[in-house]
C-alpha cells in the first residue's frame, strides 16, 4: 500500500509543481492545493499506515507496539489540514479581488496593479465617509 501512495504523491507533487508554474491565477490555486493534499499523504506514508489496533502504550511498557502506527503525525496532519483550507480560502478571496479590479486572470497583466486608479477602489469611499463625519 504504501507503494501505490508514493507514486500517487510523486504525480501530486509533479502535478502541483506544474500548475504553479503556469500563468492563469486558476491554475496555480488548484496548484497550491494538490501540493498541500500531497504534503499531507507523504506525512501520512512516512508515519507508516497500519489497521492493527489502536495505538495505546501498554502498562509497563515505555513505547508504542511495533504494529500500530504513530498517532502524532497523524494530528500535525489534522492541524495542516485546516491550516491549508485557510490558505487556500484566503487565496482564492484575493484572486477574485484581483480578477474583479483586473478582469483577467492572466499574471503577466497583473504587473501593472499599482498603476491602477485609485478612483475605483470602494474602500477609498468608504475612507472618505468616515474622515467626513469625525470633521463634523
Amino acid at each position: 500500500m504504501e507503494v501505490v501512495l508514493i507514486f500517487l504523491v510523486g504525480g501530486m507533487f509533479s502535478a502541483g509543481f506544474y500548475l504553479l508554474l503556469q500563468r492563469r491565477l486558476a491554475q496555480l490555486i488548484v496548484g497550491l492545493g494538490l501540493l498541500t493534499n500531497a504534503t499531507n499523504l507523504l506525512v501520512f506514508t512516512v508515519a507508516r499506515l497500519s489497521r492493527e489496533g489502536a495505538p495505546l502504550i501498554r502498562t509497563g511498557s515505555d513505547q508504542l507496539p511495533e504494529s500500530v502506527s504513530d498517532p502524532t503525525p497523524q494530528a500535525l496532519v489534522l492541524t495542516a489540514i485546516v491550516i491549508g483550507f485557510g490558505v487556500l480560502a484566503f487565496f482564492i478571496t484575493l484572486a477574485y479581488r484581483a480578477y474583479k479590479q483586473i478582469g483577467s486572470d492572466n499574471l503577466e497583466q497583473m504587473v501593472s496593479t499599482d498603476l491602477l486608479d485609485a478612483d475605483d477602489d470602494p474602500d477609498d469611499e468608504l475612507q472618505g465617509e468616515l474622515q467626513s463625519g469625525a470633521a463634523d
